[in-house]
């Protein structure tokens, strides 16, 4: 199925026909207040960056490093609540077009009601979601609720996945595999772990079609680099710094330098 925002697979796919990956930006909804939060998402797309992933701010962030961890206990207490994802989407999509996936731990959306969410979602006109916390074989409502909504669902893979995990994360994603570079959490890193491109050359055994790499990400250069071999690279961190350092103006300037390494000579991916 296609999500009903347009989604975030045929953002891929048209950027690698056109011999370039996309740039797929991080930000969590209500930082530093849920009106620039919105603000600042509208300007990563206006500079540069693909698609979107709309973090869910959740009191136990466990995959998630200190800059998205304080960023996310701000939106908590200047009180933040899940319903407001769907209005952050909403106002978003109204005003570009690119596709939002929301990156949420399931806990926050059991607690909302998963079908609520789901269906909230897709009337937002948001892709889908991307679940670290629930494995494919583990999380047959899910499976169920995007197939009847048409949202695109990404599983993430790690490197010490086994073979036969990843051909179950690859058969149950839709959209993209989120392919994580390193162990451990989240945050920029002066070098990425060479354990990505492995695990990317993985999954396309495993039959990926799409496999875009996160964490770590903090330069155009690696940028660049991650797309050499993979369709996507997704940033984090830096954009949470940059919105917390220099607001929206700030968070623009840093996505427009990363976004020059989708324009760089990118070879094609081996498939």
């Amino acid at each position: 199925m296609t999500a009903a925002g347009g989604g975030v697979a045929s953002v891929i796919d048209a950027r690698r026909d056109a011999g370039s990956g996309a740039l797929i930006g991080y930000l969590p909804v209500g930082f530093p207040d849920l009106d620039t939060s919105v603000d600042a998402a509208v300007a990563l797309v206006e500079n540069g960056v693909d698609a979107l992933e709309l973090g869910v701010p959740y009191s136990d962030p466990v995959m998630d490093g200190p800059v998205i961890q304080a960023a996310t206990q701000r939106a908590l207490a200047g009180g933040f609540r899940v319903r407001d994802v769907l209005t952050a989407v909403e106002r978003i999509r109204s005003r570009v077009a690119a596709p939002v996936l929301v990156m949420t731990y399931w806990n926050p959306i059991l607690q909302f009601g998963a079908e609520t969410f789901a269906r909230g979602l897709r009337d937002a006109g948001g892709s889908g979601l991307i679940t670290p916390d629930i494995t494919p074989d583990a999380d047959t409502e899910w499976i169920a609720l995007s197939d009847a909504y048409g949202l695109e669902r990404v599983f993430l893979a790690a490197p010490s996945s086994t073979d036969e995990r990843l051909r179950l994360t690859v058969a149950a994603s839709r959209g993209f595999v989120y392919t994580v570079s390193t162990m451990g959490i989240t945050g920029a890193r002066a070098d990425l772990d060479a354990a990505a491109r492995r695990l990317v050359g993985r999954l396309r055994d495993a039959g990926a079609e799409r496999a875009c790499v996160g964490i770590g990400i903090s330069t155009a250069e690696q940028v660049r680099e991650v797309l050499g071999y993979a369709d996507g690279a997704i940033v984090g961190s830096l954009l949470v710094s940059a919105l917390a350092d220099g607001g929206v103006a700030r968070v623009a300037a840093v996505a427009r330098a990363l976004a020059e390494g989708t324009r760089s000579g990118r070879p094609t991916p081996a498939h």
